[in-house]
C-alpha cells in the first residue's frame, strides 16, 4: 500500500445490526463522548480527540464503535482517520443518534 491510498477498515452493514447492539456500544461513557466528538470533529485520528483514556483505551473504544457500526475507519497512511455513519445510521434508525447526542447529561444530586 502506497501512502496515497486509502484503506477503509471492515465495518457491518447497517440493515444486519440490531439497534441493541448500536444502543450498547453507546452506553460505555468514552464511546459516547468518541461519538460526540467526531461527530463535532467531523473526522478525526485516534490521537487528536481529547479524551481522559490511553491511547490503546481508545483504539479499543474505536473498535467497538466500528464493529457496532456506528463509526468508519480508514487508514490515511500510518493513521487511522474515524467518523460516525451519521447518513446511514439516520436512515437506518430515524433519529436515535440526534436523539442520544441532544441528550443532556444526569445531574447529580
Amino acid at each position: 500500500m502506497r501512502a496515497s491510498e486509502q484503506v477503509r477498515l471492515p465495518q457491518p452493514d447497517l440493515a444486519q445490526v440490531d439497534i441493541g447492539t448500536v444502543l450498547q456500544a453507546l452506553a460505555d461513557p468514552v464511546r459516547l463522548q468518541i461519538v460526540r466528538l467526531l461527530t463535532e470533529m467531523g473526522e478525526a485520528a485516534c490521537g487528536a480527540l481529547d479524551l481522559p483514556v490511553r491511547p490503546s483505551t481508545v483504539s479499543h473504544h474505536l473498535r467497538t464503535l466500528r464493529e457496532s457500526g456506528l463509526v468508519e475507519t480508514e487508514l490515511h497512511g500510518n493513521s487511522r482517520v474515524s467518523k460516525v455513519r451519521r447518513k446511514e445510521l439516520d436512515q437506518r434508525f430515524p433519529g436515535l443518534l440526534a436523539s442520544i447526542l441532544l441528550a443532556e447529561p444526569a445531574v447529580a444530586d
